[in-house]
């Protein structure tokens, strides 16, 4: 009788501290970040309202446009000054660094270069 006390509570003692174990794993494993991704291109449209920029670039002989939504602690550069939404112009090149989160492009930092003059 005691041999079967003593071997239950070996196993009772190895599986909590197994558990211990792996839930201590399991929070060390920080959670991924997401990725940035980086567009260049021409604006092709900007939306005040939705605060959003479409910019197009070429792919291969085919025109790509990614929409990315702008929001308060996006950085907009234009040279070394800090610019707003409201001065992006359609016809601009700008270089957008964003992050993919819900399905939803969210622009983290807008470089702004004045429209080449044709």
């Amino acid at each position: 009788m005691k041999k079967a006390v003593s071997l239950i509570l070996a196993f009772v003692f190895a599986f909590a501290i197994t558990s211990v174990t792996l839930a201590v794993e399991e929070k060390a494993m920080p959670a991924e970040k997401p990725k940035i991704k980086q567009v260049t291109g021409d604006v092709k449209a900007v939306d005040m309202k939705a605060k959003t920029i479409t910019v197009s670039k070429m792919v291969k002989g085919k025109a790509e446009e990614t929409v990315v939504i702008v929001d308060d602690k996006t950085k907009i550069m234009k040279d070394k000054e800090q610019k707003t939404l409201a001065d992006v112009k359609v016809g601009d090149k700008v270089t957008i660094k964003y992050t993919e989160v819900e399905g939803k492009n969210i622009a983290k930092s807008v470089a702004i270069k004045p429209a080449e003059k044709k």
